[in-house]
């Protein structure tokens, strides 16, 4: 009997809602072997995914309505479904969603140009998802009993404020929710934010909310680009107000990728993007259209470029994986262009964000719980700058001026491209697969060329080490180079003054004119076809190392192991090899190369030893020590503390004294080849790091005694 009123039911329906039939025909022509896939894994799976250019070549007349009336028509196919004949269909209440994808392209609307005119229609949007809740139960089918009379009634809930009924048959309005006869039905609301790559220039990223239900629940991580298809709905009013919040009621959720594909790249442009790959100067044209307004740093804007176009990330059994992106270190004296390198380069890479300083925080960085209304009370997550920006750069400027417990944040994001959250009882990982180009000052404002380059950075080793490269901008006086800059920054100014009186009295620039605007700051390559050259070499070449540049790789490396070998400190690490692998792989990538040559190779050993030239060569001995940058102190410092500390415990022990004369610990470690101040700074630093102490003026003794 049940199944007959069933029958009676759906073909009331059919009646009622003329496109039920034409569903009925679509399912049963097009989709019935997935309708009967979905039975024999109902109701652990619960969606039927429909391709909506199936539906167009079915009939495009329902596919265009769809669009315009998508309630409608999806209740329509929802009984269009249950009235499928399949013989294995053994289940009582077999109610799948539809789920349509593939809409057209004149429906996936950017988030920023969502208009009135979508309300209540299907549209598509892409996005990064931004902040995330936890599901919450959503009341699907209320069961009400009056308090009088204990009367009960259904009432279907399918907005956002809660439905009850009008009045009881006894005429009372007091009721209250059966819980345990009620239906729910998981939800789950993101904030998804329109993709970096879509922005221009300074322009602000705008956001919406999407609410997803049922099986849709979980399918989505902060962090993650996805493309949704739902319908654009209003916010309930508040009060009197006229102007409501909206939000997009998720039909389907389809993950995308996170790298560069966003930019569009048209068959023209690609001719002209391989033209330029063949060009025998392109790397000095790259080169060039890095911050053409700042003068000179040829080495630093080379290697943002190879940082842009960036080395191939490696998967390997067991879900291992190599990271492929290059990290960029910059400290340099005020004045010389940091900061303007760094903005430079936020308007070209495809998908960027900025951050500077004391503005940024560690969960700015990373992601942060929040208890916020957005979460209706709950705990949510909220993506920060490295995971937005996953798969793209991140610009750190003044890096120094951060708070140290905020900057541990960078260390698992630029080594494992992921970021770990335990807060509030959550605990998950996002993924950080982003390159760090920062900037930092010394630690006086100004470098000190009589002490060692590490000591005048405050940041700590742990930190550095982390960067594939890092360079030291200085400020030389040199008549001859103030000279050349001078010449320069008057130019660009001039440039930037013609410009200006042109763009004013909306003339055109005249031919001279034009040609000494371009000549001094106008890129060799224009900002959107370094874009697009970027993305394209990043989406389509994935070179592999030739033997000569294996070759190449490793003799530098073990040439700078054995020059640390025969002093007794480390030339090089682990890291310095997997670096120079990454900047050859993107040097190939810039001639969309399939293979790493010997040139390749020799560009990166190139820069590495440039970047390796000022800030890890020992001051003392003009040889390369890594060990400046794992322990902060050069292999030569290490070992004269050694011998300072065993002149202190040497005259302890042999002269069986309590304390030793500062004046004698000088003079022996004279004759050991350390002059006096050198010995006075290395003892305090013996004395911060509690080896040893003064337990009288001018007297030293050790911690430990031997």
């Amino acid at each position: 009997m049940a199944e007959e009123q069933k029958s009676v039911e759906r073909a009331a329906e059919r009646e009622e809602n003329p496109y039920v039939s034409k569903f009925v025909t679509f399912f049963e022509s097009v989709y019935k072997k997935g309708i009967e896939r979905l039975v024999g894994e109902y109701p652990q799976k619960r969606s039927l995914e429909v391709d909506f250019k199936d539906l167009e070549e079915f009939d495009y007349e329902l596919a265009d309505e769809l669009l315009d009336n998508p309630d409608y028509l999806l209740e329509a196919a929802e009984i269009a479904i249950q009235s499928i004949e399949v013989p294995a269909l053994e289940i009582e209440s077999f109610a799948p969603h539809i789920r349509f994808f593939n809409i057209p392209k004149d429906r996936e609307i950017l988030v920023r140009d969502i208009g009135s005119e979508y309300l209540n229609k299907m549209i598509s949007v892409e996005g990064v998802i931004r902040q995330i809740t936890d599901a919450l139960p959503k009341l699907k089918m209320a069961t009400w009993q009056c308090r009088r009379c204990g009367n009960t009634y259904k009432t279907p809930q399918e907005s956002h404020e809660l439905k009850m009924p009008t009045f009881c048959e006894c005429r009372h309005r007091d009721f209250t929710l059966i819980q345990d006869q009620s239906e729910f039905v998981d939800y789950q609301k993101v904030q998804v934010q329109e993709p970096l790559e879509k922005l221009r220039g300074n322009e602000q990223a705008s956001y919406l909310d999407v609410y997803m239900g049922d099986d849709l629940v979980h399918k989505v991580n902060a962090g993650d680009k996805i493309r949704f298809v739902g319908v654009l709905r209003l916010y309930p009013g508040q009060g009197k107000k006229i102007v409501f919040g909206r939000f997009l009621e998720a039909w389907h959720v389809e993950e995308t990728e996170r790298e560069f594909e966003e930019v569009e790249i048209l068959p023209e442009e690609e001719k002209e993007i391989k033209k330029l790959a063949k060009n025998p100067k392109i790397y000095e044209m790259l080169t060039g259209s890095i911050a053409p307004a700042i003068y000179g740093h040829e080495v630093v804007k080379e290697s943002i470029v190879l940082q842009l176009f960036g080395g191939v990330k490696k998967l390997l059994p067991g879900e291992q994986t190599i990271r492929g992106n290059a990290h960029i270190l910059l400290v340099g004296d005020p004045g010389t262009g940091k900061s303007q390198i760094l903005q430079a380069t936020h308007n070209i890479a495809p998908k960027s964000i900025y951050t500077a300083g004391r503005t940024t925080s560690g969960v700015g960085l990373t992601a942060s719980a929040v208890k916020d209304d957005f979460g209706e009370g709950g705990w949510t997550l909220k993506a920060g700058a490295l995971v937005l920006s996953s798969g793209g750069i991140c610009m750190a400027d003044e890096l120094d001026k951060m708070n140290p417990e905020d900057r541990v944040a960078l260390h698992e994001a630029m080594e494992q491209g992921m970021v770990s959250i335990a807060k509030a009882g959550i605990v998950t990982r996002f993924k950080a697969d982003t390159s760090i180009l920062a900037a930092a000052n010394p630690k006086f404002s100004r470098f000190d060329q009589y002490q060692p380059f590490i000591e005048q950075i405050n940041l700590p080793a742990t930190l550095i080490s982390r960067f594939d490269l890092f360079f030291m901008m200085r400020d030389v006086l040199d008549r001859t180079k103030d000279g050349q800059i001078s010449e320069h920054i008057l130019r660009t100014h001039r440039s930037g003054e013609i410009i200006s009186q042109y763009k004013k009295k909306g003339k055109k620039l005249r031919k001279e004119d034009m040609e000494e605007v371009e000549k001094i700051a106008t890129p060799v390559i224009d900002a959107e076809t370094l874009r697009k050259y970027i993305s394209y070499a990043r989406q389509n070449v994935f070179p592999t190392l030739s033997k000569e540049a294996i070759e190449a790789i490793s003799d530098f490396y073990l040439r700078l192991r054995d020059l640390g070998r025969k002093e007794g400190s480390y030339a090089a690490t682990h890291r310095q090899l997997e670096g120079l692998v990454r900047l050859s792989e993107a040097s190939a990538r810039i001639r969309l190369s399939d293979v790493v040559e010997k040139q390749d190779a020799e560009r990166a050993i190139r820069l590495v030893r440039a970047s390796l030239q000022d800030l890890v060569t020992d001051p003392e001995t003009g040889k390369i020590d890594y060990d400046i940058i794992v322990t902060g102190q050069t292999h030569t410092q290490i070992t004269n503390m050694k011998k300072i500390l065993n002149i202190v415990k040497g005259k302890v022990r042999e002269e069986e004294i309590d304390m030793v004369p500062l004046q004698d610990v000088l003079e022996e470690a004279k004759a050991e080849g350390i002059s006096e101040d050198r010995a006075r700074d290395l003892i305090d630093k013996l004395e911060k790091k509690g080896e040893l102490y003064r337990p009288r003026h001018n007297f030293l003794k050790p911690t430990q005694r031997e």
